[in-house]
C-alpha cells in the first residue's frame, strides 16, 4: 500500500509529498502517528515548498541588485536617518497594497539601494510582484522602443508589477523625450501601483532635472502625493567596508 501511494504521488507530480511520505514511513514512531498527524505533515511539506518556490520566482523576476538584502539586517547606527519604528510600520508592505510611493535619498554609499531591495524582498515574501531597474536604463529602453515599435510593450511591462523600483534617479538631466516617457510611466501607475525611487539628489532638487518644467510639475505631483520618505545620511558604507577589508588583510 505504501509503495502504491508513493507511485501515485509521483505520477501526480507531488514530489515533495512523496519525499515526506518516504521519510515518515522510515520513522520508528510511524505507527504511533495518527492519520491526521501524517496528513498534516504531508500537506505542510508541500505547502512550504510551493511557498518557497513562489518566493524564488518572485525574487528572480524582481532583478534586485542586492537580492540578499532584508529589513531584519538593516544598520540603525546613529546618524543614518533610519528609525526602527518607521521601518517596522512599513514592513508589512501595506503601503504597496495602498499604492503609495516611497522616496529614498542620500549621498552615494549611504545604503539607498540596499534599503530599497530590502523592502522589495519583504514585498516578495508577501506575494507582491516587484521589478527593479536603473532609472536611466528604463528611459533608454523606452527611447529605443519608440524606434523599434516596442515602446507600448515596455510601457505595459512597467505597469504590471505591484512595486516598481527606479534606482539612481537624477544622475543626469532628462531630455524632453525622457520627461514625457517618465510621465507616462508614473501616470500609468498612479494612484493604484507603487513606485520606489532612490536618488543621490534631495527631493527639493528633482525639479531642476527635467528639461520641461510643466512635465516636472506633473511627475513630481504624482510621486510626492502621500509619499513615504527616507533621507539617509552618514559616510559611505562602501568606503567603510573597503577600509575594514584592508585592515583585515594587513592583520593577517
Amino acid at each position: 500500500m505504501i509503495q502504491q501511494t508513493l507511485e501515485y504521488l509521483k505520477a501526480m507530480r507531488l514530489s515533495v509529498m512523496e519525499q515526506e511520505y518516504r521519510r515518515q514511513s522510515e520513522l520508528a514512531a510511524w505507527n504511533e502517528l495518527s492519520f491526521e498527524e501524517k496528513l498534516s505533515l504531508l500537506v505542510d511539506a508541500e505547502w512550504l515548498e510551493r511557498k518557497n518556490k513562489k518566493l524564488r520566482r518572485l525574487l528572480k523576476a524582481a532583478c534586485l541588485r542586492e537580492p540578499g538584502a532584508c529589513l531584519e539586517e538593516l544598520d540603525y547606527s546613529g546618524g543614518r536617518g533610519l528609525e526602527k519604528s518607521q521601518v517596522a510600520r512599513l514592513s508589512d508592505c501595506a503601503w504597496i497594497r495602498e499604492g503609495r510611493h516611497m522616496l529614498i535619498t542620500g549621498a552615494c554609499g549611504t545604503g539607498k539601494t540596499y534599503l530599497s531591495n530590502a523592502f522589495a524582498n519583504a514585498a516578495c515574501r508577501r506575494g507582491f510582484t516587484v521589478k527593479c531597474l536603473r532609472a536611466s536604463r528604463l528611459l533608454v529602453d523606452l527611447q529605443v522602443g519608440r524606434g523599434d515599435g516596442s515602446w507600448a510593450k515596455v510601457l505595459a511591462d512597467m505597469k504590471k508589477p505591484d512595486l516598481l523600483i527606479l534606482d539612481d534617479f537624477g544622475l543626469e538631466g532628462l531630455a524632453d523625450i525622457h520627461c514625457r516617457d517618465l510621465l507616462e510611466v508614473v501616470d500609468d501607475r498612479s494612484p493604484s501601483k507603487s513606485v520606489l525611487v532612490t536618488s543621490q539628489l534631495p527631493v527639493s532638487s528633482w525639479h531642476g532635472i527635467f528639461a520641461d518644467p510643466t512635465i516636472a510639475e506633473a511627475v513630481l505631483d504624482r510621486l510626492l502625493h502621500q509619499a513615504l520618505r527616507f533621507e539617509l545620511k552618514g559616510p559611505s558604507k562602501r568606503l567603510g567596508k573597503t577600509v575594514s577589508d584592508v585592515d583585515d588583510k594587513k592583520s593577517r
